[in-house]
């Protein structure tokens, strides 16, 4: 019988039981997060500076749910991306399966927001409660991401919580590799809105 596993149950053991997942601490793997990203234009910080400050405000109302963490914080930098316009395309809670092999199991989950090109699996969001650990929920983006049907090229991940952001790189090949970013936050007095901004404009470069 075909056990079926939601991804968001879904621990780095059994990812890499399953699917000899790997993580990579070379920087050379990942080298889209730290080299050569893009300059963010004064009018970018003002409304990024904006962004933040509207995503405090929120937080001192708690609850701050998954929704009002894409309104507020992911909208603003996918359309500051462009990701909005041709040739990207989004889907928003996407359906994945993943059949484990020679394992009668079947992993199953809802991407949060997907950015596409052509078909092709360029950004993987997943968005979280403002109360969510990013650590504790890395292996249900990396489930979302060797979900990727296309083999040969690598696809992105960028995990949030509203205050912290981390990106992810996976290429699966026979064994499936990934790298982390290091993590940003909200709660430095430097804005770092402006960072992850660099770097999906440096994804959408390298993926355009």
């Amino acid at each position: 019988m075909v056990q079926v596993i939601q991804a968001q149950n879904i621990g780095l053991a059994y990812l890499e039981e399953r699917f000899r997942l790997q993580l990579s601490e070379d920087e050379i793997f990942f080298p889209e997060w730290l080299e050569d990203l893009p300059e963010v234009t004064n009018l970018d910080k003002q409304y990024l500076d904006r962004v933040k400050a509207n995503f405090l405000s929120l937080v001192k109302r708690p609850p701050i749910l998954e929704n009002a963490v894409k309104m507020v914080i992911l909208s603003p930098l996918l359309d500051l991306t462009g990701f909005y316009r041709e040739p990207f395309a989004i889907a928003t809670e996407e359906s994945v399966e993943i059949t484990v092999a020679d394992a009668e199991e079947i992993i199953r989950g809802r991407i949060d927001i997907l950015v596409i090109q052509e078909q092709f699996w360029l950004l993987v969001i997943e968005s979280k409660r403002a109360s969510f650990s990013l650590i504790e929920n890395i292996p249900q983006a990396l489930s979302y991401m060797l979900g990727n049907p296309h083999q040969d090229k690598p696809v992105f991940g960028l995990l949030t919580n509203g205050s912290d952001f981390i990106f992810l790189k996976l290429i699966k090949s026979n064994t499936p590799i990934y790298a982390l970013s290091d993590e940003f936050t909200l709660l430095r007095r430097e804005n770092e809105l402006y960072k992850v901004l660099q770097i999906l404009k440096k994804l959408s470069q390298v993926l355009n």
